[in-house]
Parts: structure tokens; C-alpha cells; sequence
């Protein structure tokens, strides 16, 4: 990487039992990697735009571990295998070759070389810094709960049909996480009025919470997944957030946040 590049991780850490996970909210490109980009590629449209600012000072103590590269470069939530989180339906893999609306964004696709060295020096770094502060925060609570911030386009027919509801919550159909961190979400979710919500739904959650979620030994996770109607001016460049949508929607994020982290206390493991 170049002398100007970040580092391919950002870590605020805090010293509550909550660890919030942005794996898709970085714009940073290596050179190469944007010259081997199309146009389509390079307007970038499939990042989670804005959602680090959506969140941020919900939850003072929360840890967060952010990824500063964009999800072209590589996804870092998806498996190092590049396994289908949803076999049968369309998505993107580990290096994705079309965005959202199934178009192609290379130039030139990256080989497998290519995407060896992007998982070493890209990938891998996010995921250790991930591993780490769920162990410390564990060491200090016994209990750690790891919410994946996320957002999306409320309308991409390739994925999915119709508008996607406002909340969308993972939790790996109940497995990635306590009863009662599903059931709390989806409670404040319902309380919300004006936005709608649904529980694992087409985003069940993906690799980073089928994968880190272990209720046994003390770690839960949750995906959520906003549609991005609820917090930016238009879904369309320049993807700038709406302060009038965010001052509707953030109270309701914070309501979750505070709520999983009382419950807290009752999961240690």
C-alpha cells in the first residue's frame, strides 16, 4: 500500500460490553484498484453511506472497529471462502463482480492472486482487530454483543423484490445471538412510528455475525440492516444524509443500543 493510505482499520475502543462493526462504510480505493474499476465501479454506489455518522455518540463508551476500505477492494463481510450467504439468490460475493443491480464494475476482474494478496492485507486486518476487541471486551464484561451497522437502497429488484422495510434484523435465524437481544430489537422496532421492521428477513445477517455470533460462550451478534430511505435526502449520488430523517431515526437506534447493553449483566457467560 501506498505511503498515503490508512491504516485498513479504525478502532475506537470503549469500555462497554457493546461493539459496534462497520465493515462497509470505507471509500478508500488503492490505485490499482480503482484503475481497474469502470465508471459504474468507481461512483461506488453500493457503500453504507453515512451510516458511522448515523450512529456516532449514540452509545458513549461503545467500541467501534471500521473498515476504511470500500467493499470493492474486498467485502469484509463476507467469509474468506467467498461462500454464498444466501444460496439461490443473487448477491456479491468476497470480491464482488456486479454491484447491487447485478452490473458488471470491472475493467479488469481481479484474479486469484489478486484477491490473495487484498485478503492479507485488507481483510485479515479488519477481522483480527474485530477478534480482538470482542475478546477484551469479553474479558472485562464475560458477555460481549457485537450490532453490525449496515444499510441499503430500499428498492434493488436484482436482490430483492418491492421496497426493503426500514429495520431489517439479522440474527441467523436466531442462532447468532441470546432470545431476548432478538426480541428486545424487534420490540423497539415496532414501537417505532413511521418505520417498519422485519426479522430476518432477506438479510439475515452476514458473515461477520453467523460467524462471531456465540451465544454459549458469551458472544452475540445482530445485524442491522437500515434502508437507506431512512436517513439520507435520496437514494442517488451524492448520498448526502438528511439531519430531519437522522433526528427521526437516531432516538430509536440509541433505544436498542441502551437496551442491549442493560441486558448485558443477564448473558455472561
Amino acid at each position: 500500500m501506498s505511503q498515503n493510505a490508512p491504516a485498513p482499520v479504525e478502532i475506537e475502543q470503549g469500555d462497554s460490553p457493546i461493539i459496534l462493526g462497520l465493515p462497509h462504510t470505507g471509500t478508500w480505493l488503492p490505485e490499482s484498484v480503482r484503475n481497474a474499476l469502470n465508471d459504474r465501479g468507481r461512483e461506488l454506489a453500493d457503500t453504507d453511506w453515512n451510516i458511522h455518522h448515523l450512529y456516532a455518540g449514540l452509545l458513549p463508551g461503545a467500541t467501534t472497529v471500521r473498515a476504511t476500505f470500500h467493499r470493492y477492494v474486498i467485502d469484509a463481510n463476507r467469509g474468506p471462502e467467498n461462500d454464498s450467504l444466501y444460496p439461490g439468490q443473487n448477491t456479491t460475493g468476497l470480491v464482488p463482480l456486479t454491484d447491487f443491480d447485478g452490473t458488471p464494475i470491472w475493467r479488469a476482474e481481479p484474479d486469484a492472486a489478486e484477491i490473495e494478496m487484498r485478503l492479507a492485507q485488507f481483510h485479515a486486518p479488519y477481522h483480527a482487530a474485530l477478534r480482538a476487541e470482542i475478546a477484551r471486551v469479553r474479558a472485562r464484561h464475560s458477555v460481549a454483543i457485537l450490532y453490525d451497522c449496515h444499510s441499503i437502497r430500499s428498492h434493488i429488484p436484482f436482490l430483492f423484490d418491492g421496497k426493503l422495510p426500514d429495520f431489517n434484523i439479522g440474527t441467523a435465524n436466531g442462532t447468532s445471538c441470546a432470545p431476548q437481544i432478538e426480541t428486545t430489537t424487534a420490540a423497539i422496532c415496532a414501537r417505532a412510528q413511521g418505520f417498519d421492521h422485519v426479522v430476518n428477513g432477506r438479510f439475515k445477517g452476514g458473515w461477520t455475525t453467523r460467524h462471531y455470533g456465540q451465544p454459549n460462550e458469551g458472544v452475540h451478534a445482530i445485524q442491522m440492516e437500515l434502508a437507506q430511505s431512512t436517513h439520507l435526502t435520496a437514494e442517488a449520488p451524492p448520498w448526502e444524509i438528511s439531519a430531519e430523517k437522522a433526528a427521526r431515526l437516531r432516538p430509536h437506534l440509541g433505544e436498542i443500543l441502551r437496551a442491549l447493553e442493560s441486558l448485558a449483566p443477564e448473558l455472561r457467560a
